[in-house]
């Protein structure tokens, strides 16, 4: 008796409770806008309806907002019930598995190249990218066999890749993706019911695919081979689930953009509760995801009185980054078997440092001189020539001299410190997926530089110490947090992930709230050396070389110490833990000063460690020169073909890196597991 007073209580809760606060909620955020209505008014639009402005204020703009965001958070918590369970995975949802990242890609792609395949809010364009994302990432991570850390991974990484691509093309053709980037971030912006009335009954029918499927999705919760062996057949019910998934995603995305982890938070909430059976579990995820999005709206309301439309994704993922971490934690045990040290690439490709560094060098040297002869106009040495040595005119000599040169060298050493700062850090951590943008260390310091620029209005001398301050903080929780994950390389790297998230959801908020220009923004969050001078290179990069660099020369070596594991170095008389927060301190304000100079640059910290050990082999005391040159040679030539590539357009440097790096992080995971 008390059991079935218990279950009934948890009902009343689940669906009654949250019946009460989705209305509750729908109530206060009608209440919310731009222009204030009474009380009174507003239940009078809402019972008794008028021809006047108040009224039509209310049933017309704020009315289908509201609704909107109850069936998309609906929507994409029921897409997460149903991934979850066909992948097998507890992380899964539109967002983690890079479903987002594929349908806005796909929106933004068509919008600029084919218009006439927009039609119906280009809902066929968005479908098609999702299905394709989601067998890209379902194959990338190993198909059933993949692990649930490693196919989340793989998502968030392939998120990183459409993202890039994205921005480049927002970048280049921005009157064509005009109003794209709010909606890109997430907003239920409505103007009239039409994006109601086109979702709902498209949502009605996922939905519907799903309870008519409940029952076999129970069956699948217990293992394929157990639901074969009762007839199902396995495969259709993931080919048409996983179709009626997307599709579900799809339809949000094309009317409210990619709003990301509803579908992580909401189904588990749900299954916290103690539902497992899915007629349950798709019910009240889809009251519950109806309430995540709606309070994430009323919060953005709320945190930007002004109404200047904070995007409600980048609330959500405020959230849901947290969740996810929270998640990831709780799932640990599961991986310890993924403990293994550092990959150090092939031993037997070892090539002398008197070879190597003389090429490197020459490298450098030669990437420089191209990159200060090429502009608008070609590749013009004999310009460079006199610029320096000739009679060239104060034109031309300014624009050389005074502003390639020093943007080249701010790319060397940048990239020179991003590289330095990944060795440490997948030498202190043994972790070949460790990287500052990777780990969250660069979204941290991009927070801290933007929080110095724009909340306090302080001189720009302070931004590095803002953006050390933000990488610092970072820094800790995500050590922290790896500490408890007794530093498992995948498991740090998809808690990095979730990091980043949470930071690139606050520089989201910050750029809105400072009114940077969309172009600016992105370029700016791409990471970017346009227009970077001789002050960016004294005042954040030449210091921390000349005072970090010649300290790690002399404690490099307890990296190779470290890598043999804990306790040997331990019984060697090395204090592990003193010496890992030590080193990892070095790495984080050496990534902080790079992003002060030229934003939130990533993978260079992963790209260049892994290519200088393919070189010279894993002693770190060869490999800091070593992947210090590899690095700034890496960004010089990324700086060099950001100018040229598009003449006289030009790529953010970060996005080329990362169009290289995610890949190439994608190719490392995929090894590992082989």
């Amino acid at each position: 008796m008390n059991a079935a007073i218990k279950n009934t209580m948890i009902a009343i809760f689940t669906f009654g409770g949250g019946i009460a606060l989705l209305c509750l909620l729908t109530f206060i955020h009608i209440n919310q806008g731009n222009v204030t209505i009474p009380l009174a008014t507003v239940v009078e639009a809402l019972f008794n309806p008028q021809d006047t402005l108040e009224h039509h204020t209310v049933r017309i703009l704020r009315m289908p907002r509201a609704v909107m965001g109850i069936i998309a958070g609906g929507a994409l918590a029921v897409s997460g019930v149903i991934l979850q369970t066909v992948t097998k995975n507890p992380l899964s949802s539109a967002s983690t598995l890079g479903i987002h990242s594929g349908t806005y890609f796909a929106v933004v792609v068509s919008t600029i190249f084919l218009p006439f395949s927009m039609f119906g809010n280009g809902i066929i364009t968005a479908f098609l990218g999702g299905v394709l994302t989601f067998l890209f990432v379902y194959m990338l991570s190993g198909g059933s066999d993949a692990t649930p850390v490693r196919m989340v991974l793989a998502g968030m990484i392939v998120t990183f890749l459409f993202s890039s691509l994205t921005s480049v093309l927002q970048i280049f053709y921005e009157n064509e993706t005009q109003g794209l980037f709010l909606w890109g971030s997430g907003t239920l912006i409505q103007n009239d019911w039409d994006g109601v009335k086109f979702s709902l009954p498209l949502i009605i029918a996922a939905v519907l695919v799903a309870f008519i499927f409940a029952s076999k999705l129970d069956t699948l919760t217990l293992g394929d081979d157990v639901a074969t062996a009762l007839g199902q057949n396995v495969r259709t019910v993931k080919l048409i689930t996983v179709l009626a998934a997307v599709l579900l995603t799809s339809v949000t995305v094309s009317i409210v953009g990619p709003i990301g982890f509803v579908g992580l938070v909401a189904p588990h909430l749900i299954k916290l509760i103690g539902y497992r059976a899915h007629v349950p579990l798709i019910i009240g995820s889809f009251l519950w995801g109806g309430n995540v999005l709606l309070l994430a709206d009323v919060l953005a309301r709320i945190i930007d009185p002004s109404f200047s439309e904070l995007p409600v994704g980048a609330i959500t993922a405020l959230v849901g980054a947290p969740w996810l971490i929270w998640l990831v934690m709780r799932m640990k045990s599961s991986n310890s078997q993924d403990t293994g040290a550092i990959m150090a690439g092939k031993d037997s490709a070892k090539v002398s440092l008197v070879k190597v560094l003389p090429a490197l060098g020459l490298l450098i040297i030669v990437t420089l001189l191209v990159s200060l002869a090429s502009g608008n106009y070609g590749f013009e040495p004999g310009v460079a020539y006199q610029a320096f040595f000739g009679d060239a005119n104060e034109f031309i000599r300014n624009l050389i001299v005074d502003l390639r040169l020093p943007r080249a060298l701010v790319a060397l050493f940048s990239g020179a410190v991003l590289a330095v700062s990944g060795l440490i850090f997948q030498g202190v951590l043994r972790n070949p997926l460790a990287d500052p943008s990777v780990i969250g260390i660069t979204s941290g310091a991009g927070v801290g530089a933007l929080m110095t620029m724009y909340w306090f209005s302080v001189s720009a001398v302070w931004i590095p110490l803002g953006a050390m301050a933000g990488a610092l903080v970072f820094f800790l929780i995500v050590m922290a947090l790896g500490a408890k994950a007794e530093f498992q390389p995948t498991v740090l790297a998809l808690l990095g992930i979730g990091m980043s998230a949470f930071g690139s959801a606050f520089i989201q908020i910050l750029v809105v709230q400072s009114d940077l220009g969309v172009a600016s923004a992105l370029t700016w969050l791409s990471g970017t050396t346009y227009a970077k001078g001789w002050a960016e290179l004294l005042q954040y990069l030449i210091w921390p070389v000349i005072l970090f660099v010649p300290l790690l020369a002399f404690y490099i070596k307890t990296l190779d110490v470290l890598s043999l594991g804990d306790d040997t170095a331990k019984g060697l008389g090395l204090r592990v833990v003193s010496v890992r927060f030590q080193m990892a301190l070095i790495a984080t304000l050496l990534a902080a000063c790079s992003v002060a100079a030229v934003g939130s640059i990533g993978f260079v910290g992963l790209i260049a460690p892994h290519l200088a050990r393919l070189l010279v082999g894993s002693v770190n005391q060869k490999l800091l020169p070593v992947t210090m040159l590899i690095g700034g040679a890496l960004l010089v030539v990324a700086d060099l073909f950001s100018r040229t590539l598009l003449a006289p357009n030009e790529i953010p440097s970060g996005i080329l890196v990362a169009l290289i790096g995610a890949p190439y992080f994608l190719w490392l995971m995929k090894k590992r597991a082989a």
